[in-house]
């Protein structure tokens, strides 16, 4: 609890009690003067590292004496709520910054120092080295999934409020990385499986674009129940291929065997290569249905799965092309179908 005011810091008088605006006040019945009971202000800093790591002090003092804390501190009268975040960070980790934002704003009822009203701002670091200060016996980075026990909820509640600020950056972030490594999940995964899960109605919607545009009448005379059959299944495994699930082999034997149908049943390759362009549209336009695009990770999702797509196609137009000039309907197909 907050110490009492026991006598006037005006005239010297005792202080009293009695009904202030609504509740009970200290006031000096000498000179009217109120001593209103307002929380203190505290700040606190969240600072992330490049690993995504947050900066934890050790506390040395009570209250939560050894507990592990956000860099904290009381905000003096000469210094903004900005100044005093960074003076603390200064002084408790050794770290010098510029304030990004502000995170979480909480009321927290200290029973050393009565109300306190926590301010806690995200810092980039610019400079200075990791030590504890005077306050601190220890200083050091802690992954955001293996976070130790905090001295205080509202250092918790600022931490989520830091997560829930970069969800989509860092979705875009890992999702490129995962990209250009070739492996792990990325945001186009969703609707990569979307594809697959519709390839029948994606393939449908082809079949009647083809026999309606002008670049591919040929294929108007083909069944289009086996156009249909083939497009779904092209479309039903395209996420094996696009992961590397399904061997590159199979995409070559697959798309030579249907340009070397294609030559067999009297098309020119310009068709054969509009066919497929008609086909990956069809993705583009679907995968653009499946939603807004109001947030940055939206277009990112469907951008990537664009660029995924599109180098998927650029090796089906290779082998289709090739299968069409080697003129060979049953290559890639002895012994069964190469997808089967």
């Amino acid at each position: 609890m907050p110490l009492k005011v026991r006598y006037c810091s005006q005239c010297g008088s005792k202080v009293g009690v009695r009904p202030e605006g609504g509740r009970d006040r200290e006031v000096c019945p000498n000179c009217g003067t109120v001593f209103y009971q307002n929380p203190l202000p505290v700040v606190a800093c969240v600072v992330v590292d490049h690993k995504r790591r947050v900066l934890l002090v050790k506390r040395r003092q009570e209250p939560r004496k050894d507990m592990w804390c956000l860099p904290i501190g009381f905000a003096e009268t000469d210094e903004t709520v900005r100044q005093a975040a960074l003076r603390e960070l200064r002084e408790e980790a050794g770290v010098e910054g510029v304030v990004m934002r502000l995170l979480d704003a909480d009321s927290y009822g200290s029973e050393f120092y009565g109300d306190l009203l926590v301010l806690t701002f995200e810092v980039e670091k610019t400079g200075g080295v990791e030590v504890p200060g005077d306050d601190a016996l220890e200083v050091a980075y802690f992954s955001l999934d293996a976070l130790p026990p905090l001295a205080f909820a509202s250092n918790e509640r600022a931490i989520e409020a830091l997560v829930a600020v970069h969800e989509e950056q860092w979705g875009i972030q890992d999702s490129f990385r995962h990209f250009q490594e070739e492996s792990g999940e990325m945001l186009s995964d969703p609707l990569v499986v979307m594809v697959e899960e519709h390839a029948g109605e994606i393939a449908r919607r082809w079949v009647r674009e083809l026999r309606e545009h002008p670049t591919t009448l040929c294929l108007r005379g083909l069944d289009p129940d086996h156009l249909a059959d083939q497009a779904a299944l092209s479309l039903s495994r395209l996420g094996d291929w696009i992961r590397g699930d399904a061997q590159a082999e199979e995409v070559s034997a697959f798309y030579r065997a249907l340009g070397g149908e294609r030559a067999a049943g009297g098309c020119e390759v310009h068709e054969v290569v509009s066919s497929l362009s008609l086909l990956k549209r069809q993705i583009y336009d679907f995968a653009q249905q499946s939603g807004v695009w109001e947030r940055p990770a939206d277009v990112y999702r469907v951008l990537e799965l664009i660029t995924l797509v599109g180098v998927f196609f650029d090796k089906a137009f290779y082998h289709a092309s090739r299968g069409f000039a080697e003129g060979d309907s049953g290559a890639g197909r002895a012994g069964g179908h190469p997808l089967e």
